[in-house]
């Protein structure tokens, strides 16, 4: 079940086009990645799903219902988190008092508004530090609390805006507990990332947008095969340098290491290595790498530097 829709959004900014026709899918209970450059126009969209942009064209659909546009008054997003890349709390109030101020303005009833609360700093692990004034909080306790902030009214369907960003990497993995146990419990989740190693490792599906269009959507597996192809990367650490160059092979880095690409490992492998033997050198070591997002990322958006 697609629990989000987005049908050819179109956004420009002046003479810039920040959405193109972008369009994607989130299924219910997926943590998917939205990745692209710099520009590309992630956050924008993200803004729009949110209702903080109105679109020049396109649609939004919640839970098969349309969205009204940005500024519409009662428009539907009751069941949508948010989750900003910037900071969103108040540095002069408690972690307890900012949960309390953010569940207020979601309209969560004062009845159910304490033991939520009380929830959500056991879920950040910021119990103990509840009636500390944020401004004293680490980068990574602050990434935290702002995520529970951003879904204290216990919508199904958050958005996160690069929720990783600028925090070490204990914080970075307890966040991805956190969203883990959101997922399980039925919430489905659309991140944006520039850590393009966490989108691979951790969600379902992945969705690359630039220059403001979707270009390629779905799993890693999927990616690869439709774009650099699923062979294998194999290097071998040799003992000394061939006399003659390999068939089948090229040279690596250094004049004692030799690379290849093989489709089936088990079955191609030990010929390779045969190769090798017969030319009289010693196999030092041997490394098989399938293909990353990184090298689906930079075949399908280039790699200038975009800012």
């Amino acid at each position: 079940m697609n629990v989000l829709r987005v049908t050819d959004a179109h956004k420009s900014f002046g003479q810039t086009k920040a959405l193109d026709g972008a369009s994607l899918e989130l299924h219910e209970g997926e943590m998917l990645a939205l990745l692209g450059p710099n520009g590309a126009g992630k956050t924008t969209l993200v803004r729009a799903i949110a209702g903080r942009v109105r679109l020049d064209g396109g649609a939004i659909e919640l839970f098969g219902r349309p969205l009204a546009a940005a500024g519409a008054g009662t428009d539907g997003r009751a069941e949508l988190g948010v989750v900003p890349q910037d900071i969103a709390l108040y540095a002069l109030l408690t972690a307890r008092e900012n949960l309390t101020a953010w569940g207020r303005l979601h309209g969560v009833a004062a009845g159910d508004l304490g033991p939520r609360v009380e929830r959500a700093l056991k879920w950040t692990a910021l119990a103990d530090r509840a009636d500390e004034p944020i401004k004293r909080f680490s980068g990574g306790m602050r990434r935290r609390l702002n995520i529970a902030c951003g879904i204290l009214h216990e919508p199904r369907v958050v958005l996160l805006d690069e929720p990783t960003a600028g925090v070490d990497p204990q914080s970075r993995e307890r966040i991805y507990d956190m969203l883990a146990e959101l997922r399980d419990a039925g919430v489905s989740l659309l991140l944006t990332t520039h850590q393009l190693e966490e989108a691979e490792a951790r969600c379902e599906r992945i969705v690359i947008i630039d220059r403001g269009r979707m270009i390629a959507a779905g799993t890693l597996g999927e990616l690869v095969e439709h774009t650099v192809g699923a062979q294998r990367r194999v290097t071998l650490t040799l003992d000394r340098a061939p006399a003659n160059p390999l068939p089948g092979f090229e040279t690596g880095a250094t004049s004692t290491t030799l690379r290849t690409q093989v489709r089936d490992v088990a079955g191609e492998l030990p010929s390779l290595l045969g190769i090798v033997r017969e030319a009289g050198c010693k196999v030092l070591d041997v490394e098989v790498r399938s293909p990353s997002l990184h090298a689906v990322f930079i075949h399908l958006t280039g790699r200038e530097l975009r800012e």
